[in-house]
């Protein structure tokens, strides 16, 4: 499923230091702008817990196999990027093709690693991105105005009334200095006037605070003013402190890097809370598939049905689709195997309009 969440923020923030623990690509990370100017691509594995109980109890013969998710580190923006400053329009087009955005906010002091703005401010930082990216929206709003108008008058297009009120809102909120996301509409004015409009400000968005090792349990007063910066908005906030990842990830074994982490005070990396989060950001799940072959995670869209999800597998499956028996995930555990669920009646039989949820066992039946 090829959804890409992108990595942005102003230069010098730590975004290629953490794109390189995330997929150990090989992004150049220095300490000047622009360093980073075609944007790395990296396909992350995600940390999935429940893989490794289902494969201690079906004991696969090709072993357990994680889903994925893609990960892009686009180049620094600066203040006119709306504007072509920089390689402003580039680095814009590259946020256009994500469908989720990973604001990267400097949130530590390091005489050494030079501000493109001189001074730490995490807050006016994100002011900064959020302003070029919502010019660049408000001149995309303004054009398809000009085209609904014209539209609208004449009469042809029954929806351009509909898109043209969807438009004004976006231009209000815009103009104000207000990002895209915050517009409420209902589910007509979504469906038929917003989705094709792919604004930027209206990608889902989360904020990582990238601090220093003293700072990587507790969080520091910058995060603290990103945090009341953002309460409003619809965005989860993520502290991490991407020098000290880049050192766990450079340890060889789970042991070692869990003794880092349990010396540091942290029960989990940030990298894998980043990895889960930008997952879910995306509006992703997992369903499993488990038998002595394999273990395997597949990644679906939220919401959707069982066919939907059969032809994740194989196109056939969902042409095909008759039926899929499920089994939750804490039945097969706690009874330990697919013929224990059946035993126990815990295998569900469901038809097509069954909307499968994170964490189903899922067997197809199919007949093309």
């Amino acid at each position: 499923m090829s959804l890409q969440c992108g990595i942005v923020g102003l230069p010098n923030v730590g975004k290629s230091t953490l794109f390189n623990c995330l997929s150990n690509a090989k992004a150049q990370s220095a300490n000047f702008p622009f360093c980073t100017i075609e944007p790395n691509v990296g396909v992350i594995t995600v940390p999935d817990e429940r893989l490794i109980k289902l494969g201690e109890i079906c004991k696969p013969e090709r072993g357990v196999i994680p889903t994925t998710v893609e990960i892009v580190d686009i180049a620094g923006l600066v203040k006119g990027a709306s504007k072509g400053e920089g390689l402003g329009n580039k680095f814009l087009a590259n946020i256009r093709e994500t469908d989720a955005i990973i604001h990267v906010l400097r949130c530590f002091d390091d005489e050494n690693v030079v501000h493109v703005d001189g001074t730490v401010n995490p807050v006016r930082d994100k002011e900064i991105i959020d302003a070029e990216l919502q010019l660049k929206d408000l001149e995309t709003v303004e054009s398809r105005i000009q085209k609904c108008e014209k539209a609208a008058k004449a009469g042809g297009d029954k929806n351009a009334k509909l898109q043209l009120e969807v438009l004004v809102k976006y231009r209000e909120a815009l103009s104000q200095g207000k990002n895209a996301r915050t517009v409420e509409l209902d589910n007509k004015e979504q469906e038929t006037a917003a989705k094709d409009l792919f604004l930027l400000t209206n990608k889902p968005v989360m904020y990582v605070c990238n601090v220093d090792e003293a700072a990587a349990v507790t969080g520091n007063a910058y995060v603290e003013q990103v945090k009341e910066a953002v309460k409003d908005e619809d965005a989860q906030v993520l502290v991490l402190a991407a020098k000290i990842e880049s050192e766990i990830a450079e340890l060889e074994t789970y042991e070692e890097r869990q003794m880092f982490l349990e010396e540091i005070g942290l029960q989990e990396s940030g990298v894998n809370r980043l990895i889960k989060a930008a997952y879910a950001l995306l509006n992703l799940r997992t369903f499993l598939t488990a038998g002595s072959d394999e273990v395997r995670a597949w990644t679906f869209k939220a919401g959707a049905k069982a066919p939907q999800c059969a032809g994740v597998i194989h196109t056939d499956f969902e042409r095909g689709f008759i039926r899929a028996e499920v089994i939750k995930y804490d039945d097969f555990i706690a009874l330990g195997g697919e013929a224990q669920c059946r035993a126990a009646g815990k295998l569900a039989t469901e038809g097509k309009d069954y909307i499968v949820q994170d964490g189903d066992i899922m067997h197809f039946l199919f007949n093309v």
